[in-house]
């Protein structure tokens, strides 16, 4: 029998009825000045425009989320309480892994509950002192873009609340101090946040439901695919296939019209909280979601045109540079397509392409780790990539390097030190590199567990990007063949695929990116 201070889910419509209550760019040779300069010259005044461009595009679709359209193939509930307590004293937003204010559909959701139960809306973020291999590097990037994220939510009259320690716990606790009615969470696939809602399931007070939004993907991660792919042809049709659906504007996230106290947050507190190796921090990337639409805006106008024919040429500065914002959740994937499809008309080719590698190829990489529990080891390969390393796993190297010799580029390969150097100098390393740079680990190391566990290591330790489905998955590709297709056989590699430094010649000139990274 149901209290009389509890609403149904399904009255206030998690997923139902709820949702439906109302309704110039040219070839450019890599020149990194050009985005250190962003340091200099990131002033609001220098986005305005673009900024105010999108904030119209949000007020054009609704005036707020209440007047929304959601579609509910967005949300799951993943606990057995379909209710909210009807004496609750707020919603909250657990953010994660989308952490920006606007553009974010788990934001957004938990709005709508708000004002639907016309109860402040609180956002909280769990810092905890360390994770997967990230370094200071990694955290400067994380807490300065939360430091605007909180400065986004006091302007909205939404409080904004830093928590140090481990979800399972401060979130419980936070919950049931503040009397909540029912918490959002942003999806991951890896298994790290798998592991904490599971624990947050069993620790939360049983009618607390806690409802997951899939921020981060256009389709969502369980509409795109109901099981691991083996391919990106076979996703491909079925994520563009529900673009038309998903690929929609967003509406703005508004001011709260109710009371509730703004609390302080002492972010030095939370860096001395932290228990990471101190790595330098980057020049070239400013964080923060301000920064991520800048970058955004100069691809648009100076990069993309050259993106289709140009972004495997690591001399050419082609590429978006956009993956730390998009890992951390600074900006929206969503909000990127839609401002660079305003340019199919002028750059058909380039848009296609970065559609195929910001779209499908990202969301294979999160169907991958979401649907299979090994996706950083050799138990997670195909049969067949298995089969082929174990069977040269012991064929003779003619090199092998240790961790520590490759972490400090001490190989005899002048062009994959001057891919570590990039590495560990500016927190990424050109996509076209990555997959050379990995694929020669496995050649230069005992064997292919060794090799996948020091790509991993290097990647998520120097990259912005890393700890990250595309990172996870880049490597396998590289290591184990996922997503690929068996090639002629040849020793150490097998039938995976293999590239050296000849082929590296044909492709684009190695000795001009050789001498741009010299120790």
């Amino acid at each position: 029998m149901n209290s009389p201070f509890v609403r149904k889910i399904s009255s206030f419509n998690l997923c139902t009825r709820f949702f439906t209550m109302s309704n110039k760019g040219r070839k450019r040779k890599a020149n990194y000045s050009d985005t250190e300069s962003l340091r200099v010259n990131i002033k609001e005044e220098c986005v305005s425009d673009e900024v105010s461009s999108i904030h119209d595009s949000r007020t054009n679709i609704a005036e707020s989320v209440e007047h929304f359209n959601f579609n509910k193939k967005r949300v799951r509930i993943l606990t057995k309480s379909k209710e909210i307590k009807e004496n609750c004293e707020c919603v909250v937003y657990w953010m994660s892994r989308d952490a920006r204010v606007q553009d974010n559909w788990s934001m957004l959701y938990a709005q709508k509950i708000s004002l639907k139960f016309k109860v402040p809306l609180r956002v909280c973020f769990c810092l905890v002192p360390t994770f997967l291999n990230a370094t200071s590097r990694q955290y400067h990037f994380l807490i300065e873009g939360l430091k605007e994220v909180e400065r986004e939510c006091i302007a909205l009259n939404i409080p904004f609340h830093l928590l140090l320690g481990q979800p399972p716990q401060v979130l419980t606790h936070f919950v049931e101090k503040h009397k909540t009615g029912a918490v959002i969470a942003d999806f991951s696939p890896l298994r790290i946040m798998k592991k904490w809602i599971n624990e947050l399931t069993e620790n939360f007070p049983n009618d607390v439901p806690i409802c997951q939004v899939d921020s981060h993907n256009i389709v969502p991660c369980w509409v795109a695919s109901d099981k691991l792919e083996y391919a990106a042809r076979t996703i491909r049709k079925k994520i563009n296939d529900k673009l038309p659906e998903f690929l929609t504007y967003f509406p703005p996230v508004i001011r709260s019209p109710f009371q509730c106290e703004i609390c302080s947050n002492d972010w030095q507190k939370a860096e001395l909280s932290l228990d990471v190796v101190k790595s330098d921090k980057v020049n070239w990337a400013i964080p923060g979601t301000t920064a991520g639409l800048q970058m955004l805006k100069s691809f648009c106008e100076t990069r993309l045109k050259g993106y289709a024919t140009l972004r495997n040429n690591p001399n050419y500065d082609n590429l978006s540079n956009l993956s730390p914002w998009f890992h951390f959740g600074q900006i929206s994937v969503q909000r990127a397509i839609l401002e660079v499809k305003k340019y199919q008309n002028k750059f058909n080719d380039s848009v296609l392409a970065f559609i195929e590698e910001a779209v499908v190829r990202r969301e294979l990489s999160d169907n991958f780790c979401y649907y299979n529990e090994n996706y950083d080891n050799l138990n997670g390969a195909w049969q067949w990539a298995q089969d082929t390393l174990k069977k040269h796993e012991t064929d003779k190297r003619e090199h092998i390097y240790s961790k520590e010799q490759l972490e400090n580029a001490e190989t005899f390969d002048p062009l994959w030190n001057a891919s570590q150097i990039q590495l560990v100098k500016e927190g990424k390393m050109h996509g076209f590199l990555r997959m050379y740079w990995a694929k020669k680990i496995l050649e230069w190391t005992n064997s292919p567990s060794e090799a996948l566990e020091i790509s991993i290591y290097l990647n998520d330790k120097y990259n912005l990007d890393g700890r990250d489905p595309n990172g996870y998955v880049g490597c396998m590709w590289s290591i184990c063949g996922v997503h690929d297709m068996g090639w002629k056989e040849r020793p150490i590699f097998g039938k995976i695929r293999y590239m050296n430094f000849e082929g590296c010649k044909r492709k684009f000139n190695v000795n001009e990116f050789i001498n741009k990274y010299k120790k």
